[in-house]
């Protein structure tokens, strides 16, 4: 039987070559953004059209209903997104002002064994991650919890991964903070139209502001997903920066 270690390796490889062969050159979409914060009884709902150059994630975004426009990185977070990447993350949500800062980074590769008839069984080595299957993982629909080792500390890690069993691709990760950081990002995806996009995040993390500890909840909405042919908008037609490629 594969262990849960090597099952996730294999799921992200599959997940980042998937990624980059298949990139839309250009998306558009609505995004609907809820930020919350219980404890203080505020709430703000930021909602954006979207237009964007996939390969260097350079965004035209405007304000709905007929608000103001920007250009830039996509806020907060870009549709076409890896999870597995070498991603750089900051997130602050306080009582006037929301900041988000999620970059793409490189794809993640790892190194796998050529099959070896003679061998039983591969147990790739991570001191970073521990990986177990939880009770309903399956061969066909994976899905795998991790706990960070002693090695992790004071950084994200990815907690839980389940796979969608038509596409092979996660369907949900979860990312979470240690060293008693409370921060939680979720991901959730789709296969459209042969791409396989982010439709839903999650951000949270309990903030500090004006002498006040309270927790704030970023839920991220993307709707009325496209892939035009053509640039969607003028400024989107220059040529992109180089993007990232996958590590070794």
């Amino acid at each position: 039987m594969m262990t849960a270690d090597l099952a996730l390796v294999l799921l992200i490889n599959r997940t980042s070559a998937f990624y980059v062969a298949n990139a839309p050159v250009y998306m558009t979409y609505t995004e609907h953004t809820h930020v919350s914060a219980p404890s203080m009884g505020r709430s703000q709902d930021i909602n954006r059209s979207v237009a964007v150059r996939v390969a260097d994630n350079f965004a035209v975004m405007r304000d709905l209903p007929e608000g103001a426009e920007r250009t830039g990185q996509a806020f907060p977070v870009v549709a076409y997104f890896d999870p597995f990447s070498a991603f750089s993350y900051s997130y602050f949500a306080g009582l006037k002002r929301l900041d988000i800062t999620v970059r793409q980074g490189r794809p993640l590769a790892f190194s796998t064994p050529a099959p070896d008839p003679s061998v039983n069984v591969v147990v790739p080595y991570n001191s970073y991650w521990a990986a177990r299957f939880a009770p309903d993982s399956t061969d066909t629909a994976l899905h795998i919890v991790i706990e960070p080792t002693p090695r992790v500390q004071h950084s994200l890690y990815p907690s839980e991964v389940i796979e969608d069993p038509a596409s092979q691709l996660p369907a949900h990760v979860e990312w979470r903070g240690t060293g008693g950081d409370d921060e939680v990002l979720t991901f959730d995806y789709q296969v459209m139209e042969g791409h396989w996009v982010l439709v839903h995040a999650t951000f949270s993390a309990t903030q500090h502001a004006l002498g006040a500890s309270f927790k704030a909840i970023a839920d991220v909405r993307f709707t009325d997903i496209a892939f035009p042919a053509e640039a969607p908008d003028p400024r989107l037609a220059g040529a992109p920066s180089p993007s990232p490629s996958p590590s070794p």
